[in-house]
Formats: C-alpha cells, structure tokens, sequence
C-alpha cells in the first residue's frame, strides 16, 4: 500500500475513481466538480489553492482519496484562522503556506475521505495523518486544516489527536414527512406561519414570478445570466467573485444531473432579474450561489430558501443545507446544525493553547445553538 500526492486530479482514472464510496452521491467530492474548480483557475497555485491531493493506492490501483491543498492564505475556508495566524507571525513563525483538505470555497459538511468499499477509514486514518505531518514537514507547512467533516469521520480524526473545533450553521430538516409546502408550514405558530406567507406574497406583489430548472434543461444564457447575478453579489462587498463564468459552464457540461437553477423573472417582460443555483444528490439540496438586479423585498428568502424547501418537498430530498451564516434562517424554519474540523498544527509551542481555543469556543457555540433553538418557529420547539 502507498500513499502519495498529486498536483492535479485529472491524473486520477476515471474508472477507478468510480469504485470510491461517496455516500448519496455528494457533488462536491466528485471528481467532476473538483475537475471545475482546476481547469477554471478556481483552485491553483495562482488563487492560493494549490492542489496536493492525498491518494492511496495498493497494487497500483487507487483505493482512496483525500482533497489536499497548499494555502497561502485562509480565503475561501470558512473556518477562520487569522488570529491563530497573527499569533504565529506575533512569535517570529511562518503560518503560510498550510495544508487545508477541504472543497475550496465550498463550506459544506460531507466525506473527506473516499474508500473503496473493501477498506475500512478506522484502518488507513491513522497511516493518512501520519502521511500529512510528514508531507507537511517536508513542504515547510505550519499546520493541516480537515474542514466540515461529517461527523463519523471527524471522531476518527480527533482520535489520532487533531485538535476538533466546533461550528454552527442553519439547516432544513424534513423530520415530520411533510409532502407539501403548506404542511410544513403547519407546522408553524401563528405569527411565523403569517410572516413566511407575507413574504412569499410580497414577491409576487411586486411582478416577480420564480422557476425552477433542472439539470439539461439549464440554457448556456440562463447560466450567463445567473454569472451576471452571482457576480453582483460579490461586488455589492466590494470584491470580486472566486468562481469564474467558465467554472459554471464546465458544471452544466460534466455534471448537469446535480444542477438546479431558481430564476426570478418580471412577468410583465418575462426578462430575468435574479437567480440562484443549487446542487443536489441522493438525499440533499446544496443552496450555494445567488444575486440579483433587483432590490426587491423578500425576493432572496423566496428564491434561495422557499424555493429550496418546496423543491425538497417535491423531490424527497430529506435535508436542505442552505449555505453558511444567517440567523434569519431561523424563523424560516431551518434549525442548527454543528459543523465540525479538524486541525494539527507543527509548532508544538502551539497546541497547548490551540487546544484551550477550540475548548471555549465549543462552548460559546454550543450556548448559541441552543439560545438559537429558542426562536425556531414551530409550534413545538425542541428542549
């Protein structure tokens, strides 16, 4: 058995890399999407997302896959290091460059490790750590970041000493079998039932009507328009967008099955205004991009939540993930959800208080998800 790193994916095959395990079929680690992200410049040693990815192989046959990334900065994690960082330059030492195993720009829990089905992750972990702290070393890396694992895989991890930290996001959960959008929110009291019906109302009030597209019915000028809408996002922060035009026309080519787009138009012109787009697999909706021409009221929550749900309804999709951040998800429905990672840092002067961090801040997260439960909507919330 070897483990060994490449610098690009294309030079997996194809074949083999079918016959790694992805439970439900998750997008992200798709070879497919990983393949976008290289081709368009999105994840390279220009963007600061070098790829490095981790292989095992036995016999010269790949039998598992890792994500693998030289940084040389902490854009695009959703994680956040600065002050670990700051820290590290405060004593004279290097934090960039660092190993992150994550999907770049992409702050959705799921497998980080992809087997064959005949070999176990309790076996190979330990030998994968190992292999990271000495590539590391090798690469003069300060640290190696394991982000949004899903929650069997980060045990594993902590267990061979990483330290795991906490996070909180916003997530949908079908957990009463609701078959429509109107039981689901029966499920709701009174006033926050009336407010998502307000909501849903004024869009329409204003001219606004939604479709949803899928997969090979998605246009190249609806992808186009889309691109124009995303990007406004970004502007309106003053930055520009990490993904180019040229990484969603690859997606729409190499993987359109796991595509859904939301397009707001005005009916009296039926020209688009808005759009997001989403991915989903087995089990899950993935709500990642979004923007608008328009500043119109309530407009996001219809097109990048409401929508969503009614399309999980409609699918038998059991679990929405809408994205990071936004405590207005709460009073739409979407519950609290802890995300968990992963994180060995080289310089042992260090650990000691890293390890204190990630205590406290378990903590405070832990106190805020439950204060956050306090405010779902339903009618009988959880304790």
């Amino acid at each position: 058995m070897q483990i060994r790193f490449i610098d690009q994916i294309s030079h997996l095959n194809n074949l083999e890399w079918q016959q790694l395990d992805n439970p439900h079929n998750n997008p992200f680690i798709s070879q497919r999407f990983l393949q976008a992200l290289e081709d368009s410049g999105a994840a390279s040693r220009q963007s600061g997302w070098q790829p490095h990815h981790l292989i095992i192989e036995n016999n010269q046959q790949l039998i598992g896959f890792m994500p693998l990334y030289i940084k040389s900065h902490s854009y695009g994690e959703y994680v956040f290091d600065w002050s670990w960082a700051d820290a590290y330059q405060r004593y004279g030492l290097a934090y960039y460059p660092k190993l992150v195993s994550a999907i770049p720009y992409t702050p959705s829990q799921g497998q980080r490790l992809l087997l064959h089905p005949n070999y176990a992750k309790a076996d190979l972990i330990p030998l994968i750590v190992d292999a990271i702290k000495t590539e590391a070393q090798r690469l003069g890396a300060s640290s190696w970041h394991l982000l949004f694992t899903p929650q069997d895989e980060q045990q594993l991890f902590a267990n061979q000493k990483l330290h795991a930290r906490l996070g909180c996001q916003f997530h949908w959960f079908n957990t009463e079998n609701w078959q429509t959008f109107d039981e689901f929110l029966s499920s709701f009291s009174s006033k926050k039932r009336k407010n998502v019906r307000q909501e849903r109302r004024k869009v329409s009030e204003q001219g606004l009507s939604l479709e949803r597209i899928e997969g090979t019915q998605i246009t190249p000028a609806q992808i186009e328009h889309f691109y124009e809408c995303y990007q406004i996002t970004y502007l309106r922060r003053g930055r520009q967008a990490y993904l180019s035009k040229g990484f969603f026309e690859q997606l729409l080519t190499t993987m359109p099955e796991h595509l859904l787009l939301v397009e707001a138009k005005q009916e009296a012109s039926q020209q688009p205004v808005a759009a997001a787009l989403f991915f989903y697999d087995n089990q899950s909706l993935y709500g990642r991009y979004w923007g608008s021409k328009v500043d119109a009221d309530s407009l996001h929550f219809e097109a990048c939540y409401y929508q969503g749900i009614e399309y999980c309804l409609e699918k038998g999709l059991t679990h929405f993930d809408p994205g990071t951040q936004g405590e207005h998800k709460i009073s739409r429905g979407f519950k609290p959800l802890f995300t968990r990672s992963n994180h060995w840092l080289a310089e042992a002067a260090f650990n000691s208080a890293i390890s204190n961090f990630v205590k406290e801040e378990a903590t405070q997260v832990e106190q805020y998800a439950k204060q956050a439960s306090q405010h779902l909507p339903f009618k009988n919330r959880p304790n």
